[in-house]
């Protein structure tokens, strides 16, 4: 994409651009219109053990609910870190300004990449295109060029740094058309005397020949770019074993007689200043101007109690100290990455999405730079890499994506390694309505377009907000969300009030993204919402591709083509319970699932046809996960038994999840209150609440 201005003459504009919008944010956060987190899930990863015998997965009481739970937050990172920086004391959720100590972030760097998700279906694969709130943050980031990309990061490691512990770091992942933009935004966020290295990872084995040559050096490395937040920085360094038995022993090829112990030696004195005096058993010695001794005086005294023997004087009168074989960790990693292979289709650890980084490079750079016990983020999370390694190593972590695909496989993936029990998160009101209106111009403002399409009129009076509509007959008074924000029970009690105050009989709320429990936001707040002049419906996600012009518009009107779904939802059969001596066991059944429209998803002419053929054949196919919480408690829905598509821990169907649960569970007085949820292969979420004796 060309760019239409000189980045070196609009670089300290970006910068001041950036800076503004993120104080208006931290001047914001103790605001009581803050952004907070909703728990749409706590998840105790049980993987669907048991099948369909019994049910022994982690109970509530295990979670220790005064460490930092770790947490997958859904929604644009800049709103998940205004939530984190602010808390959220009605949950219990304390600040986490200062106290995360490790930042890996690998934010996209391709303007023209293909964000299409393959899904793989009985019988047929299909693609399906970004949401409509992806869609708008992708066009966001490079609807400028290189300009936009800088504008979007810059807010947003202004806020990471106020994340950062004191002992904090920050790794940047990037590549050669941006890296060196960034770096110097960094150098005015971080400092630069907090740079502390810049690694290339080298990311391809080979390059293959091309047919006609080539007009440049192919790329065979990305660069990951690490700044702290103070010279107090925790840092480890990582070493890689030498297994060559003949490099060894050219390596420790000194004998030291006294203890038969092999060793090489190291210097001890470098280039600089201080400290330029140590006093040694042997004698003093003090070093001329621009050397200085590579240990003080009290590690060199340390040293010498541990071992007497750890000083070699040279032939020339300066001192090495001896490194032995017998305590050899590795060679020193430098800032060249050569040993860590990429992910490639054919990995072990793959999981199937395009930009996954392997475990190994995540596990460097944590044991790197995260203490034991430390927490670790990364705000473009992907496929979970971050999180899935930080468990592994004792770490805790927080990731946040926003993309759905990304969640899902995050969720999946650390079920499957039997992950510690997580939040899965997401914003709780977007409150984010502005955005680009560019393409919309010379039709007007999009809310309006849309209340025209569903056979609406706008209000003509002043006061009344442009994303309202009516229809005359049935005095029925028309709601349109932002693309940019989730309908939400704020929404919905929004345009209730609206109803009431403009004297309608019923509104009709049109929506492109929903809260992940929208269904269980409806059954908790039905008497209030008064669910009967209450519609909702689901506008088409491709509907903004087919207004580029006023052409297409006017053609959509005459027409008549749009249509608008209504939510999906989940059915299961009756849940049938028994006591089995100090146990209740529960059955839980899918009965079926109802998708939205094909004609709303992100999808085109031919993976539609295909879709309904799969929806016709089996509806259940395309549930992706499925979770129960067996004592819903109206809340937070607690995942205490999931099982999803690619876990053949109880079939060998990969692409189709089980339909039964038979779950134990203690004893309960009374009613239990049965949750199930089932998440589809596109990312909509159903809820289905049973009450049982």
């Amino acid at each position: 994409m060309a760019e239409t201005k000189s980045l070196i003459t609009e670089l300290p504009k970006i910068i001041e651009r950036g800076k503004k919008e993120a104080q208006k944010i931290l001047d914001g956060i103790s605001d009581k219109n803050k952004i907070i987190l909703q728990t749409n899930e706590l998840v105790l990863p049980t993987k669907a053990k048991g099948g369909l015998n019994a049910f022994f997965g982690q109970s509530v009481k295990e979670v220790n609910e005064k460490e930092m739970m770790n947490r997958m937050i859904y929604g644009d990172n800049l709103l998940t870190m205004q939530a984190l920086l602010a808390g959220d004391k009605q949950t219990g959720m304390s600040s986490m300004r200062n106290k995360i100590d490790l930042i890996y972030i690998d934010p996209p760097f391709d303007s023209k990449a293909d964000y299409r998700t393959k899904i793989h279906l009985p019988g047929t694969d299909i693609e399906q295109k970004p949401t409509v709130i992806e869609q708008f943050a992708y066009s966001d980031t490079w609807k400028n060029g290189t300009v936009s990309y800088l504008e979007m990061m810059v807010p947003r490691l202004i806020l990471m740094r106020e994340l950062l512990s004191e002992q904090g770091s920050i790794y940047v992942h990037i590549d050669w058309h941006v890296g060196h933009y960034v770096k110097v935004i960094m150098d005015e966020i971080f400092g630069k005397e907090n740079f502390q290295s810049e690694l290339t990872w080298k990311r391809h084995v080979m390059v293959s020949s091309v047919e006609g040559g080539m007009f440049k050096y192919p790329q065979k490395a990305d660069n990951i770019l690490i700044y702290s937040k103070t010279r107090n920085c925790y840092f480890k360094l990582p070493y890689k074993l030498i297994t060559d038995k003949n490099i060894l022993k050219e390596k420790f090829k000194q004998l030291e007689n006294e203890t038969g112990r092999f060793f090489e030696t190291q210097p001890l004195v470098l280039k600089g200043n201080e400290p330029s005096f140590l006093k040694f058993p042997e004698k003093e010695l003090k070093l001329p101007k621009g050397q200085r001794f590579a240990w003080n005086q009290k590690t060199l005294n340390k040293n010498l109690k541990e071992n007497p023997n750890i000083i070699y004087w040279t032939n020339t009168g300066l001192p090495r100290y001896k490194k032995y074989l017998d305590n050899f960790e590795g060679e020193p990693v430098s800032n060249i990455w050569e040993d860590i292979n990429p992910i490639t289709s054919k990995s072990k650890e793959s999981v199937n999405y395009d930009t996954q980084k392997p475990g190994a490079l995540l596990k460097r750079i944590i044991s790197a730079s995260c203490p034991e016990n430390g927490i670790v983020a990364d705000f473009f999370a992907g496929s979970g890499t971050t999180g899935a390694v930080a468990e592994k190593l004792g770490r805790k972590w927080i990731m946040s994506d926003l993309g759905k695909p990304a969640c899902m496989i995050m969720r999946k993936r650390l079920i499957d390694q039997d992950a510690k029990p997580f939040l899965y998160q997401s914003i709780g009101d977007y409150q984010k309505e502005q955005f680009e209106k560019s393409e919309f111009r010379t039709i007007g403002d999009l809310s309006q377009v849309v209340i025209s399409l569903y056979g609406a009129l706008p209000f003509s009076e002043d006061g009344i907000p442009a994303n309202l509509g009516y229809i005359k007959n049935g005095k029925t008074l028309v709601y349109v969300e932002s693309p940019n924000k989730l309908v939400s029970y704020n929404s919905l009690k929004k345009a209730q009030e609206w109803k009431a105050q403009l004297g309608f009989n019923k509104v009709v709320v049109l929506g492109w993204n929903f809260v992940a429990d929208m269904s269980n936001v409806l059954i908790k707040f039905k008497k209030e919402l008064d669910e009967k002049q209450l519609e909702i419906l689901v506008i088409p996600a491709d509907l903004l591709d087919k207004l580029r012009s006023k052409a297409n518009y006017d053609k959509l009107i005459k027409d008549g083509k749009i249509k608008f779904s209504s939510l999906q939802y989940l059915k299961i059969k009756p849940i049938k319970t028994k006591i089995v001596g100090d146990k209740e066991e529960i059955d839980v059944e899918l009965d079926d699932y109802i998708l939205l429209s094909p004609d709303v998803l992100p999808l085109d002419e031919k993976n539609k046809e295909a879709l309904e053929k799969v929806i016709k054949e089996d509806s259940l196919a395309l549930i992706e996960y499925w979770s129960i919480d067996p004592d819903y408690d109206g809340e937070i829905f607690k995942s205490k038994w999931q099982d999803y598509r690619q876990n053949t821990f109880n079939d060998n169907n990969p692409l189709r999840v089980i339909r039964k649960a038979k779950l134990k569970v203690p004893k309960k007085k009374g009613k239990r209150k049965v949750c199930v949820k089932a998440v589809d292969v596109f990312g909509f979420e159903s809820v289905a609440v049973e009450e049982v004796k």
